[in-house]
């Protein structure tokens, strides 16, 4: 299995046979190196409603006859646009053909803005688990701290997780350093920071505050290998 990371919150995942991307905001994301045009996936995983998270979604999943995973009312807000949905919601899990996804809570909000300015609410925001091939992943979406991060470790052997640093609209670099030690995670790898003034911050120092070998501070576009 590969995981990467592409700005912002996108992050791409390439098992044996799938191809899947989490929070695809490409156009308007100036740190990806993503093309919508040139993207080829399988499933979308959406962790919540709002627009630099939904980003191209549809497009892409016109483009690609993707499947959008997501929290339940942002699903079937999604699937309007006559495309493949699957809603879930907290605390649920579904074992697809590709691995298994189970929403977690996140402590945030949950709307989409369309062009003329209507505020959709779209549920509640989630992270995600994904396990396929013997390894989990998890992508905690944009939240704050929260304790039961603490059960989420105990309860799941974490390969790879991605949490948010970026502070400000999500926790900072200091709380997340606490949930990567609540969650016992092999590897952490920073997202959601710098795509905005209000939310700059140094990967590497983030990194530096970890255990040896567990901050991953990845470049956008560079692959971790998961074996």
């Amino acid at each position: 299995m590969q995981v990467s990371y592409h700005g912002h919150s996108v992050v791409k995942i390439v098992t044996e046979n799938k191809k899947i991307i989490i929070d695809p905001f490409i156009n308007g994301n100036e740190l990806t190196d993503l093309n919508v045009g040139d993207l080829e996936v399988d499933v979308i995983i959406l962790t919540h409603g709002h627009n630099d998270h939904v980003g191209d979604t549809v497009e892409i999943a016109k483009k690609n006859n993707a499947l959008v995973i997501a929290p339940y009312e942002l699903a079937v807000y999604i699937g309007k646009n006559d495309i493949n949905i699957h809603p879930m919601n907290l605390g649920g899990a579904y074992q697809f053909d590709f691995g298994k996804v189970k929403l977690t809570q996140a402590f945030h909000g949950s709307s989409y803005q369309e062009q003329d300015g209507t505020v959709i609410y779209t549920g509640m925001p989630s992270g995600v688990l994904f396990t396929a091939e013997g390894k989990t992943i998890y992508h905690a979406g944009d939240t704050a701290l929260f304790s039961d991060m603490k059960m989420i470790g105990e309860r799941n052997e974490i390969d790879v997780a991605f949490l948010p640093i970026g502070d400000n609209l999500t926790m900072g670099p200091e709380d997340a350093v606490d949930a990567a030690l609540w969650l016992k995670a092999k590897k952490v790898v920073p997202i959601h920071y710098d795509t905005f003034p209000a939310i700059k911050q140094d990967p590497k120092a983030f990194a530096n505050m970890l255990p040896e070998g567990v901050g991953i501070p990845l470049k956008v576009g560079e692959i971790l290998e998961l074996k």
